[in-house]
């Protein structure tokens, strides 16, 4: 029932449009502070921030497992969002690939962590020095204005947390209608997935500590726990991400199984279990 309380409905945040750009100009970046006491590091090192870089530092963390055919694209992406002083970490859960390879060279960090989506962007976390959050997923790219648009909606002081409306780009027709499904009832809802790229005060996702460590909508409980600060800032975007999961399934297939999911999640069913059901074996704990 706790579940079914916390999917109060969100409300829309201010959005930026203008095109071109991925956050703020050097010129106007204060002074950035150091990483918080409490805060401990682990995984392999990422460098500290320059001093004299904006105070709002986004640092962007992308969980990964065995990307290295697309790794080296969404990377290079993130190219201007470095140059501009941002952090991007790239969070590996054991690939057997060549990803953290092709990643090192092309971030400012690669993390170790046990695999997990949940455990990775944690682990990140922990090594991240920027005050806003960005989970990013490997097959996801950014709106050319996301760090504009993302700085304006938290320094409202009734805004934590957000995420991007999504389009999904695949071979099946039925992509653009379940990207419009997602975005409607995100909205209506205040809950976030994973593939909307959400965003938070690092101080924020701190206090709550961190994503569930959960093998399955660890996205959708975050969202739960976000909500008691505040609603969601709800940026149009849109985050292009890949269908490849609805092309290798099916997309009918996949979406009726992610509806049975939901609702059994809401319900109180074991996310191992829908783990499972889902395709995906949880590690053992």
């Amino acid at each position: 029932m706790s579940r079914l309380r916390s999917m109060i409905p969100g409300k829309e945040g201010p959005d930026d449009e203008r095109p071109g750009h991925v956050g703020h100009s050097p010129e106007s970046f204060a002074e950035y502070g150091q990483r918080p006491s409490g805060m401990q590091a682990v995984g392999c090192p990422v460098s500290p921030p320059p001093r004299d870089r904006a105070l709002h530092r986004i640092s962007v963390i992308i969980p990964v497992l065995d990307e290295a055919e697309g790794i080296a694209d969404v990377l290079g992406t993130l190219g201007p969002w470095r140059a501009l002083g941002h952090e991007v970490i790239v969070a590996d859960g054991g690939s057997r690939d060549a990803t953290c390879e092709i990643a090192r060279p092309r971030c400012d960090g690669v993390v170790q962590a046990p695999r997990g989506r949940a455990s990775q962007m944690n682990a990140a976390a922990r090594q991240a020095h920027g005050e806003i959050l960005l989970f990013l997923h490997a097959d996801t790219q950014l709106p050319d204005n996301a760090g504009d648009a993302i700085q304006k909606a938290l320094s409202r002081d009734n805004c934590v947390w957000g995420r991007f409306d999504v389009r999904i780009v695949g071979r099946s027709r039925f992509l653009p209608v379940v990207s419009r499904m997602m975005n409607w009832r995100s909205r209506l809802s205040g809950i976030a997935t994973g593939d909307q790229a959400m965003f938070m005060h690092r101080s924020v996702f701190e206090e709550i500590g961190g994503f569930p460590d959960q093998p399955i909508m660890e996205d959708l409980a975050m969202s739960a726990r976000l909500l008691k600060f505040s609603a969601p800032a709800c940026l149009k975007g849109p985050a292009v991400t890949s269908g490849r999961r609805w092309d290798r399934h099916g997309a009918l297939r996949t979406i009726l199984l992610m509806w049975r999911l939901r609702a059994a999640y809401f319900f109180g069913a074991d996310p191992r279990t829908l783990a499972r059901r889902y395709g995906y074996v949880p590690r053992d704990t």
